[in-house]
Formats: C-alpha cells, structure tokens, sequence
C-alpha cells in the first residue's frame, strides 16, 4: 500500500505564490505515476498535473500550463506542485494521488491511492 500527505496549503492574496508537497510511503514510489487534482466547493474533482514514475514526463492541464510546476524527487519519496501567478479560480482542496496503471491523466478512477487534501485560498 501506499500513504499519501499532502502539506504547504494555506492563505494567500492574487499574484502570490505556494509550494505544496506530497509524502508518500513504501519502496516502490518510482513506479507510481503521480498526479495533483483540486476540487472547489459545489464542483467535480479535476486534474491539475500529473508526472510519469521516474519523472521524465509532466503534463498540464490548460488552466494552470505556465503558472504551475510538478516534480518528484524519487529518492526522497516526495511530489511536488509550484504554483506561481496564483488566481482566485485556483481556490480549492488539492489531493496528492498515486496511480500503478494510469492510462489518463485526468481520470480519477486510475489512481489508486489519494492523500487527505491541503486547502488553497487565493483571495482578490
């Protein structure tokens, strides 16, 4: 099994940045793709960044392609999500997620673990 924390959510004003991370637990992480998903209040959980397993790829969803930065560290078990340029929309719970077979990025059922979320609030 793997455990997922996510940390670094927090207050800040438009145009403002964070940096949250994802700890994950056991000795296989490097086999994990791992993605980040935001859910606001009222609305679906949707993708945000997603990362293949030994870090060779990144993709984006269009909403966040030049503000926002996913990484991993694989001998520290650890993903990451820079988010610069922040807006208001961006308000919402984002979820760390670890998935063995994900064939689409933005498909929530491909990922087999999910952290307990982090609150991100972007006020105007």
């Amino acid at each position: 099994q793997v455990q997922l924390v996510e940390s670094g959510g927090g207050l800040v004003q438009a145009g403002g940045s964070l940096r949250l991370s994802c700890a994950a637990s056991g000795r296989t992480f490097s086999s994990y793709a791992m993605g980040w998903f935001r859910q606001a209040p009222g609305k679906e959980r949707e993708f945000v960044a997603g990362i293949t397993g030994s870090g060779s790829g990144t993709y984006n969803t269009d909403s966040v392609k030049g503000r926002f930065t996913i990484s991993r560290d694989n001998a520290k078990n650890m993903v990451y999500l820079l988010m610069n340029s922040l807006k208001p929309e961006d308000t919402a719970v984002y979820y760390c997620a670890a998935g063995s077979r994900v064939r689409l990025w933005a498909r929530t059922d491909d990922y087999n673990y999910w952290g307990q979320g982090t609150q991100v609030t972007v006020s105007s």
